[in-house]
């Protein structure tokens, strides 16, 4: 294996974007050729390393007035003509429409489609077009790459038995921060404000934990959405007068410093894939208190009571004793911060890269 190509719909910054461009750049390094293919470009996109070869195999000007089956169409026409071009030796395929568009685009070519499954299977592949896509596509994937078991019990065994559990890779920044002599007296969140990540009932959870611990603040990371979420949030916090102590702080790209020495870091979502912020939590010790949400991104990173408590989802009484409980015993919350530090050893990049590099080196070879 030595020329590599990545495909999905665009590097506007997103999680699998990420994990795209950072693979990408490490694919580079080691000397392989790495291709990167497009549908558009975005208005704020991750840049990969100069050496990788950026293609856009999206719609032309002339397509945009044509219809929508038309359109889709032309998308795997574009991407197969890629294909036969430039000869990968194997393709990886980002996100849900992805790879459908991958695996139909590959059909024929001889080069092995890698498909990657970023998010929850339920709602997201569950639909009647994907019962009709899955059974017909997904047997042809060379391999699939999962996030958490969940997402892998989803699917049916042909597809488990030739697939492999990858974490994301951590930022480089969020690895081996200084441990903090004090604390702050500040729980944490953060992530966009969004509909599933349930900040509302975080934010009720705090307002009885204020009560209780009036000392305390709660500070909530993260852009708004525009789902409408963060005037629910607001809504709670002015009816509730806790301006004074809960704080929508926007997005940060200094979150290492921002979140370092809190004292508790609350996860509250309803359902996620493999949360990059729950993890980025744990690399830098923070004591985590999180929902132990579908499809099981908080449950393969964290071992209850080890590295972090997991509670049920949509269960405030539980994040209201999960955050008390380690705002009053220290010693419990260093502890688990200190074993949450060490999910660096499986999620560095250099890990993950090899894990990569292995998975697509059999996924070739079969």
């Amino acid at each position: 294996m030595q020329k590599i190509a990545f495909h999905l719909n665009s590097l506007q910054q997103g999680g699998a974007e990420r994990v795209v461009t950072n693979l990408a750049n490490q694919f580079v390094q080691a000397g392989y050729e790495v291709l990167i293919a497009t549908e558009w470009y975005g208005e704020k996109e991750f840049v990969p390393d100069e050496r990788v070869k950026r293609v856009h195999v999206g719609l032309l000007e002339k397509d945009e007035k044509k219809s929508r089956i038309s359109k889709i169409l032309l998308r795997i026409r574009y991407l197969r003509k890629f294909i036969k071009k430039e000869r990968p030796d194997v393709l990886i395929a980002f996100t849900h429409t992805v790879n459908y568009r991958a695996l139909m685009a590959g059909m024929g070519t001889g080069v092995p489609v890698v498909i990657s499954v970023r998010t929850d299977p339920v709602g997201h592949y569950d639909k009647r077009a994907d019962k009709i896509q899955i059974p017909l596509l997904f047997p042809r994937a060379a391999g699939c790459v999962f996030q958490t078991e969940g997402a892998k019990a989803f699917f049916a065994p042909y597809l488990q038995d030739n697939s492999r559990i990858i974490l994301n890779p951590l930022h480089p920044k969020y690895i081996g921060t200084p441990v903090p002599k004090k604390r702050t007296k500040a729980v944490v969140q953060s992530g966009r404000l969004v509909d599933f990540k349930n900040q509302p009932m975080l934010i009720k959870a705090f307002i009885e934990v204020h009560k209780k611990h009036p000392d305390y603040t709660l500070k909530i990371y993260g852009p708004d959405s525009k789902d409408g979420t963060k005037e629910i949030l607001e809504g709670i916090i002015k009816e509730n007068h806790a301006e004074d102590y809960v704080k929508l702080m926007g997005g940060s790209d200094s979150l290492e410093k921002e979140l370092a020495d809190a004292a508790v870091y609350a996860f509250s979502s309803d359902w996620e894939g493999l949360p990059n912020a729950l993890m980025e939590a744990m690399a830098l010790g923070l004591p985590i208190v999180a929902t132990d949400c579908p499809c099981g991104g908080p449950r393969t990173l964290i071992r209850d009571g080890v590295d972090g408590l997991l509670i049920p989802i949509k269960n405030q009484e539980a994040l209201e004793e999960g955050i008390n409980r380690l705002i009053e015993d220290p010693v419990l919350a260093e502890r688990l911060g200190t074993e949450a530090r060490k999910i660096a050893e499986r999620a560095n990049g250099q890990a993950v890269f090899e894990q990569w590099r292995d998975f697509l080196e059999e996924c070739c070879q079969r």
